[in-house]
């Protein structure tokens, strides 16, 4: 787990900016609450706000990331409304958050936009209960949620838009479909019903808490696809969060609420919780937990029992969720895997076309914006096959064939890659044999994603050229994959039915 967060690629230092940034943005937000004259409930309220502007936010362009922004705070406003006017009717209440949690996943059909929208909408009615926000208070909570996100705005997009120097990054599609067969339909479905659990049992467990195991119900959900990514998540969200109450217990619970070592811990946690989030979800929440547990010694609330109780809330969530998607309109860990799959490998064959296009003389081929999705679609394939490779997976055959397409994709990746830094070069020429190679990739291809797969024919004795080395190990690692998948029935049936 060390190694996997320090050791990580972080190409262009973009985790680290994005963790400095968070940093920068969420303290200027809380000391701007501060100076206004805000209580310690809007400073906490505001921070939280902008911590989310920050974090949630993920449209492919500058413009559209300002545009989401810009609509955070009427989404906050409404539903920290709806929150504090029903605080004092349970039921109400409880029916009400479970229609963001099921709106908010719902939201999701529309991409980054409705994405962000709909966990700062959860969120917001999650801080409403975090801070027992009763209809007296909203004013101010309003002006500390607009001048929170105003300042995380600035900083992003004034401050420090380090996103301006990068080429905009293609978001991957997830699949779709209409009605029940939309995985956003589906899984709007499974987290009301996981949520319901939780809002249930965590009630027995704690009348004041009860909103923690909600709320490990929803995060569990975020960004997973299939049963399988949220049967893991939930281990992982678990496992962080008992980690982080060791943490806790060590650091935060000796501070006891004091000002200047609380800050410093604040801070320390939000860098990691923006450093870890792309790397290792475990780590994230190790690091959310502190923040927690922090914010709550802040509030002069914090006691081992509480720390215990968070355990076992979230433990609850936890459940809710895998029994969501085990019971309720289940979305098979084979189909968003084969989805995936399928897709990184016609996005090989597309990179490998515009590369050969461009070594031909082609002034419009570019091979760039491929190769960067190609890396996205690679990233969704490791997500989705995640819970085959995962330590506690039984079924080793299975574990090993998932083990066996990963090193072969990442393999072709490479190949990928120097092809294109091939085709780059002004001085590269064009080789006729790369037509006849790239035709051969695109026969690979149709038969892994199409056709049965059946044996490809492995390319003879290795070229000279620098392009055609590239090509001839695509296509060697092509043919290998077809090994794994025939062994699974084709692509959908590498995790069984």
């Amino acid at each position: 787990m060390l190694k996997k967060v320090f050791m990580a690629p972080d190409p262009g230092r973009i985790r680290l900016r994005f963790a400095a940034r968070a940093v920068l943005g969420i303290g200027l937000a809380v000391v701007v609450c501060g100076l206004v004259g805000q209580s310690l409930t809007g400073m906490v309220a505001g921070g939280l706000a902008a911590l989310l502007a920050l974090f949630t936010v993920a449209d492919p362009t500058v413009r559209g990331q300002a545009v989401t922004t810009a609509l955070l705070p009427g989404v906050g406003v409404l539903v920290l409304a709806v929150a504090a006017e029903l605080h004092a009717y349970p039921v109400a209440r409880d029916l009400a958050f479970l229609t963001v949690v099921g709106v908010g996943v719902y939201a999701r059909r529309w991409g980054p936009r409705g994405h962000s929208l709909g966990v700062f909408a959860f969120m917001m009615f999650f801080v409403g209960q975090f801070l027992h926000v009763t209809p007296v208070q909203l004013p101010e909570l309003y002006a500390a949620v607009l001048l929170s996100v105003l300042c995380a705005a600035a900083v992003r997009f004034g401050v420090w838009c380090y996103e301006r120097g990068l080429p905009v990054p293609t978001v991957p599609v997830p699949p779709g479909g209409t009605g029940l067969a939309r995985v956003t339909t589906r899984q709007a479905a499974q987290a009301v019903v996981g949520a319901g659990f939780a809002l249930v049992l965590g009630q027995v467990l704690s009348g004041q808490r009860w909103y923690w195991a909600v709320g490990a119900t929803w995060w569990v959900f975020v960004n997973t696809a299939s049963r399988g990514e949220t049967l893991v998540r939930g281990f992982r969200r678990v496992l962080g969060t008992v980690l982080g109450i060791g943490l806790g217990l060590l650091v935060a619970l000796p501070v006891d609420g004091a000002v200047v070592p609380s800050v410093v811990l604040v801070a320390v946690a939000v860098f990691g919780i923006f450093y870890s989030a792309a790397v290792s979800y475990t780590w994230m929440m190790l690091w959310v937990t502190l923040l927690a547990e922090v914010l709550y010694g802040l509030l002069g609330v914090l006691t081992p029992a509480l720390l215990a109780l968070r355990v076992a809330e979230t433990a609850v969530g936890a459940v809710g969720a895998m029994l969501a998607v085990l019971v309720v309109l289940p979305v098979t860990t084979h189909v968003t895997t084969d989805a995936w799959i399928q897709r990184a490998l016609r996005c090989v064959h597309a990179c490998t076309a515009e590369a050969a296009a461009r070594l031909a003389g082609s002034a419009t081929a570019d091979p760039g914006p491929l190769v960067a999705e190609l890396e996205l679609l690679l990233g969704r394939v490791r997500m989705s096959v995640a819970p085959l490779v995962h330590p506690l997976n039984p079924l080793v055959g299975r574990k090993g064939r998932a083990r066996r397409v990963l090193v072969l994709l990442d393999e072709c990746a490479r190949e990928v890659r120097g092809l294109v830094a091939v085709a780059a070069d002004p001085e590269a020429s064009h080789d006729a044999r790369l037509a006849a190679a790239c035709w051969r990739v695109e026969a690979a291809v149709e038969a892994l994603t199409v056709g049965g797969v059946e044996p490809l024919h492995r390319p003879g004795e290795a070229p000279v050229e620098p392009a055609l080395v590239h090509m001839h190990g695509l296509e060697h690692a092509l043919a290998d994959l077809a090994e794994p998948l025939r062994g699974a029935a084709g692509v959908s049936r590498l995790v069984g039915a």
